[in-house]
């Protein structure tokens, strides 16, 4: 596995066990101005896109081991992350089975990178305006998050989180303006997170969000309580303290 560069904001996982085109693929995107993370496996992608939110993927069809319509298909059970194929099966019939497995596209190899920049922009932007997607945004200060995608976003850009840290983000957004313990927090998160853990997952979180962590804005800490999501829904002071 390759990692992701900070060239950009939108974060685009390459799935091909072609290392050649993956490379070459790898650096026309970065030159678009994308971040790029690129995985030789169907294996290997699902432990990346279980630690990282990407904004669209860019999957091969016929890969040894899991294929990439048999990857798709079965992560659109609980991933809605938008997805392109770039394949050389470029028969109608596979276009069809591409598209039924829950893709948002398919370009045939061999492909002009031009066009294939002009598609993934136009799949970015047909999920930025997803119906109902605004209703699942919350804001503090400078940021927004959406509790559909998981995606936070800073006035500067896309600001990347660990699924873990979107699991607890998500939790606080669900009840904003709410404090939530830690046993709230872990019944919200299925037990996945529970203790001491979820304290160091809120410093984290902290952060990438605060100011100053010391002294903490949005994500507070309740004395002897929990902590809350303070939103731009409230405004003036709190009995809350860091």
């Amino acid at each position: 596995m390759t990692g992701g560069s900070d060239t950009g904001f939108q974060h685009i996982l390459i799935i091909d066990d072609d290392d050649r085109l993956r490379l070459l693929l790898r650096r026309f995107l970065e030159e678009s101005d994308f971040r790029v993370t690129d995985v030789g496996s169907a294996a290997d992608a699902r432990r990346v896109l279980d630690g990282i939110i990407f904004d669209l993927i860019i999957v091969d069809i016929m890969m040894p081991g899991e294929t990439g319509l048999e990857f798709l298909a079965d992560i659109r059970k609980d991933n809605k992350v938008p997805a392109l194929f770039l394949t050389a099966m470029a028969e109608t019939e596979h276009r069809i089975a591409g598209l039924e497995s829950g893709a948002d596209d398919y370009m045939s190899k061999p492909f002009e990178p031009r066009e294939l920049v002009l598609r993934i922009r136009s799949i970015l932007a047909r999920a930025a305006t997803r119906p109902g997607r605004n209703d699942s945004n919350i804001t503090f200060g400078p940021y927004s998050f959406d509790r559909n995608t998981g995606i936070l976003m800073h006035s500067s850009g896309r600001i990347h989180i660990t699924t873990a840290e979107q699991k607890l983000l998500t939790s606080f957004a669900a009840s904003p303006d709410t404090v939530l313990s830690r046993d709230d927090i872990a019944a919200a998160m299925d037990s996945s997170m529970r203790g001491r853990s979820i304290d160091v997952a809120v410093a984290r979180l902290r952060a990438k969000i605060e100011p100053d962590p010391r002294y903490p804005v949005y994500l507070q800490t309740v004395r002897n309580k929990g902590w809350l999501l303070r939103t731009d829904r409230t405004a003036g002071g709190t009995d809350a303290a860091s």
